[in-house]
């Protein structure tokens, strides 16, 4: 007989697994399924054979996780946490301007943000009549 797809709690597995395990051990016949469908945990150590104290002591993943709940919306501190992302924007064209703007006004407004408003409103007035 074939096993389900999914173990029969797994719908609402991170939920139920409070879903923001620092250190998340599974120890299942289906150890894929969760391996697949996890995603809130600090560190996640699947098999009978994996340990938390390997990770710690020798494999090298990192130790520093997240806790307090955080595991549903970060992952443990990497590299990654010391690099800075920069983003930037640039429109080149008054037809960027008139394409944009329109929905920055609109948006403004409805957000109740004057100032967002009146600098897309003013780039709009600097454009030359069609």
């Amino acid at each position: 007989m074939d096993a389900p797809a999914e173990p029969p709690f797994a719908r609402h597995a991170d939920e139920d697994l409070g879903g923001e395990a620092e250190h998340l051990e599974v120890h299942t016949d289906r150890d894929d399924w969760y391996l697949k469908n996890l995603r809130n945990y600090g560190s996640l150590f699947v098999g009978e054979r994996a340990t938390v104290a390997f990770s710690d002591k020798v494999i090298g993943t990192n130790h520093v996780l997240p806790t307090a709940g955080a595991g549903r919306y970060t992952g443990g501190l990497s590299v990654a946490s010391f690099l800075k992302t920069v983003t930037w924007q640039r429109i080149d064209t008054d037809e960027g301007v008139r394409t944009v703007a329109p929905h920055v006004v609109t948006i403004s407004q409805a957000d109740l943000m004057p100032a967002h408003e009146a600098t897309a409103a003013k780039r709009l007035e600097r454009l030359p009549r069609e």
